[in-house]
């Protein structure tokens, strides 16, 4: 939770910090890598919200939902129709206009979850529509379809469809962003009533930031995007980055929820990036 914390608060203030870089290559002038630190802000929104409609709608062995229950770790008012297990069922979390503080993230703003059946149930999809939202003042837009396409029940996966997706910070810099990844569930598959033991790959998918300028960045996963549910961050796998003057790796890490990725340039510059 730690570096996701930091990634929003970096991205709020600056879109990008340099902490080290390899060398006094001049790739620092000319490769324009605030595109990056937008691009991981915008798959760090997603991954929080589908994690948010994760924890919502995840099944309880005891008790219903009712219209409106709270959720621990969730600050928001959150409403739910129809009151019993029956599909679709739509959440409503609403930050309030004025936003309300977890984990140093301030959320403003709706978000509406539409489950088509439980998640873990092959064919049933939810999707997630943001209404007036920003976390930390940027603001995100767009709809995130998370569809369970397992085949194999000791190994559930899903698809995350980006569309229309948009971030503008804190200064007005506007990126738009659409996307496809294939994600699957590798621990926790026996504790269906337990999110925090899940650890998820996204195995492959590709998607594409698009800057104010007309630029546009291409990010493809290169080695599996690993994601612990406690950690709600990638915490290891490499993007492949194209666009402009970026051809090059990200590279997350050792499996580690630090504050720190690099992104390796093509002529072998490293760029040390902090959250």
């Amino acid at each position: 939770m730690k570096k996701k914390i930091f990634l929003f608060l970096a991205v709020t203030a600056t879109a990008l910090t340099y902490v080290s870089c390899s060398n006094n290559d001049s790739v620092v002038e000319q490769t324009d890598v605030t595109a990056i630190g937008a691009s991981v802000a915008i798959d760090a929104a997603n991954d929080m919200d589908v994690t948010t409609g994760l924890l919502v709608t995840k099944p309880n062995p005891s008790t219903a939902k009712s219209t409106e229950t709270p959720v621990t770790g969730i600050c928001a008012t959150i409403t739910v129709s129809p009151a019993t297990d029956t599909y679709p069922r739509v959440y409503t979390l609403d930050y309030g206009s004025t936003g309300c503080t977890n984990n140093q993230l301030t959320r403003k703003g709706k978000l509406k979850i539409t489950l088509t059946g439980p998640i873990a149930t092959t064919g049933s999809k939810m999707t997630i529509e943001r209404i007036d939202y920003s976390i930390n003042a940027l603001k995100l837009e767009g709809t995130i379809e998370y569809t369970n396409t397992t085949t194999t029940p000791t190994v559930p996966q899903w698809t995350r469809k980006v569309t229309n997706g948009k971030l503008t910070d804190s200064q007005g810099h506007v990126f738009t962003t659409s996307g496809l990844h294939t994600v699957k569930q590798t621990a926790g598959v026996d504790t269906p009533f337990v999110l925090d033991d899940n650890v998820y790959e996204i195995t492959e998918g590709t998607h594409v930031v698009g800057t104010e300028k007309g630029g546009t960045l291409t990010l493809t996963v290169g080695e599996s995007l690993v994601k612990k549910y406690s950690c709600l961050f990638v915490s290891k796998g490499k993007l492949k980055v194209q666009g402009g003057a970026l051809n090059g790796v990200i590279d997350f890490g050792n499996n580690e929820c630090d504050s720190v990725y690099t992104y390796t340039h093509e002529n072998g510059t490293v760029f040390t990036l902090g959250m």
